[in-house]
């Protein structure tokens, strides 16, 4: 590494990281990273030098991860499905795990976010955050929107609906994914 010293009125060239009488020491552009220094450590263990990116911390406050199949088969969701003849009705209607392995909707599930959500522990309670925004704002929207025009009136009803339906639905959702999240 070189360093330029300035002393007095001249200039000092040095290759040396110090120079004698130098109150002022400018180091060049082209540094090389200083080494980290590692203290100390009982044999075996991982040494992680100053600065450097220690291990990854689990995203979940060290709970273990949760294991969304095991989960569904302890819930016997199939079983339950197939009960209610939804599986039937499925097929019958053209959906089959072959037509949607055809369309790609598990991958583009994934890429949307949609399964990896299903374990991210923050899910249940956004839902729940959405489900009363949503169910709140259906009757807010009745009483601030007037009712002079016929069109303000059917406003309200379409807000009031969609407001219901999807708050319902988001609460469901919320209380489903929360029982898919149960480890017991």
């Amino acid at each position: 590494m070189e360093t330029v010293g300035i002393c007095s009125s001249r200039m000092i060239f040095s290759s040396s990281p110090a120079t004698a009488c130098s109150p002022l020491l400018i180091k060049s552009m082209a540094t090389q990273k200083p080494a980290t220094k590692v203290a100390a450590t009982r044999k075996g263990s991982t040494v992680f030098p100053v600065g450097e990116p220690g291990p990854r911390q689990l995203g979940n406050n060290g709970s273990p991860p949760i294991k969304l199949l095991t989960n569904v088969e302890k819930l016997r969701l199939l079983t339950k499905a197939e009960k209610a003849g939804l599986l039937t009705a499925a097929e019958n209607f053209g959906l089959s795990l072959s037509t949607v392995e055809k369309l790609g909707l598990l991958s583009k599930a994934e890429e949307l976010g949609v399964l990896s959500a299903t374990t991210d522990p923050g899910t249940p309670g956004t839902l729940l955050s959405i489900s009363l925004a949503l169910l709140a704002l259906g009757p807010i929207c009745v009483y601030v929107v007037p009712e002079e025009y016929p069109w303000e009136v059917a406003l309200q009803i379409i807000v009031a609906f969609v407001c219901v339906v999807g708050g319902s639905a988001a609460f469901a959702a919320s209380s489903f994914v929360s029982n898919l999240q149960k480890s017991n």
